[in-house]
């Protein structure tokens, strides 16, 4: 399996992952003509040698009309109908359209979470300027170049100390960092400053399918994006892309059962244990002691969550107590793919592996279209794909 791996030893950051993932690219200067003759409005891309603690990789310049973000002026563009507006006149794939703005999509949200303002009302402030505009569209580039069949990133160290922002001073990670970082295995340490960025955060949290050791790997290209500043580390995020086997990946299952809920009960601790992070949350009917009917109630997680999820099963359950099974999990792999149809761009999910492959229309899509038409999901189905 084709396997990308992010050593985020010292976070991340748009223009660190941009470099990173293009020295894994055979022909580096060729791919740095193509994004400058994308059009991105004053922007200049150059990649540079740079080294840091002895070691060599890249870092990737990101002008705005001759300028850096460092100079101090920002170009703002608002709200994500300005960014989409950018976006949608780029000569990219439609799915690359897609995944850049996804990406914004999660730091809005963010954002809106962070301030307590609706979505449509966020500016962005920092990564709302044309260099981050520049560096997500640069990476979502890259990977829909690369296209790796599974990403997995070490966990992310962020920094300590405090961040001087369009708000003022605040701690790191800065509040949008941290929100975007929920659920990601994140550590802060004695190097102070910002290492992990909003918009590498948002990067990693849309794009990475699993954080953890690098796995048993065969490495064929490596490559080193070095930050900005210098500290008594090496600056920099690592790539590594290989072939891994499937193994398949450990996971918990977690049980409990329960005999004194409503069903709305219920149904309101499922919505928690999958908003907390678990990869499934399901119940089987059973009967219990004394002839009473009961729920089981069974979680699937990974090792690092699991006691989050004993805290969400113990504070919106009535159980006394959760049974733990070590589990072998094997998946197909995934990836997401565009078709044109009369109603526009229709995404369709595309799984993978073990000699079988398998296609499903995004639901979303689908929903969205059928309330627009006033049609039955069965009926935009056999619109959009007629020999289904």
């Amino acid at each position: 399996m084709k396997t990308l791996y992010l050593d985020c030893g010292m976070g991340a950051a748009g223009d660190m992952l941009t470099a990173a993932l293009l020295e894994l690219l055979p022909d580096k200067a060729g791919f740095v003509e193509e994004l400058n003759a994308l059009g991105i409005p004053g922007v200049q891309f150059a990649a540079e040698k740079c080294e840091k603690c002895g070691i060599t990789g890249t870092h990737m310049k990101v002008t705005v009309h001759g300028e850096e973000e460092e100079s101090g002026h920002h170009h703002h563009h608002g709200s994500l109908t300005d960014i989409r507006g950018i976006v949608s006149s780029l000569p990219i794939p439609t799915m690359v359209k897609l995944d850049i703005m996804s990406v914004y999509e999660e730091i809005a949200q963010a954002e809106s979470h962070v301030h307590g303002v609706p979505v449509e009302q966020i500016h962005f402030h920092e990564v709302g300027t044309m260099d981050a505009i520049a560096d997500v569209t640069a990476v979502c580039l890259l990977l829909h170049r690369l296209a790796p069949d599974k990403i997995i990133s070490s966990p992310v160290h962020v920094g300590s100390g405090q961040v001087r922002c369009a708000h003022g001073i605040l701690p790191v990670p800065a509040p949008a960092t941290a929100y975007l970082l929920r659920n990601i295995p994140i550590y802060g340490g004695e190097i102070t400053g910002e290492l992990c960025t909003p918009t590498g955060a948002a990067m990693l949290k849309y794009f990475v399918g699993e954080f953890g050791p690098m796995p048993v790997m065969q490495v064929q290209a490596i490559g080193y994006g070095m930050g900005k500043k210098d500290f008594p580390r090496a600056n920099c995020v690592r790539a590594m892309l290989g072939d891994t086997e499937d193994t398949g990946d450990r996971i918990v299952e977690l049980r409990c059962n329960v005999d004194d809920m409503t069903g709305e009960a219920v149904g309101f601790a499922l919505e928690q244990l999958m908003t907390g992070g678990a990869l499934d949350a399901f119940t089987v009917p059973i009967g219990m002691k004394k002839s009473r009917p009961g729920v089981l109630i069974t979680v699937l997680c990974r090792e690092e969550l699991k006691e989050a999820m004993v805290h969400l099963l113990m504070k919106h359950t009535t159980t006394l107590g959760v049974r733990e099974f070590p589990c072998q999990r094997y998946t197909l792999s995934r990836t997401m793919e565009t078709v044109n149809t009369l109603y526009g761009v229709v995404r369709k999910k595309v799984s993978f592996g073990y000699g079988v492959r398998r296609e499903k229309f995004e639901y979303d899509d689908l929903a969205k279209i059928a309330r627009e038409q006033a049609l039955s999901i069965a009926e935009v189905l056999k619109k959009i794909c007629p020999d289904s």
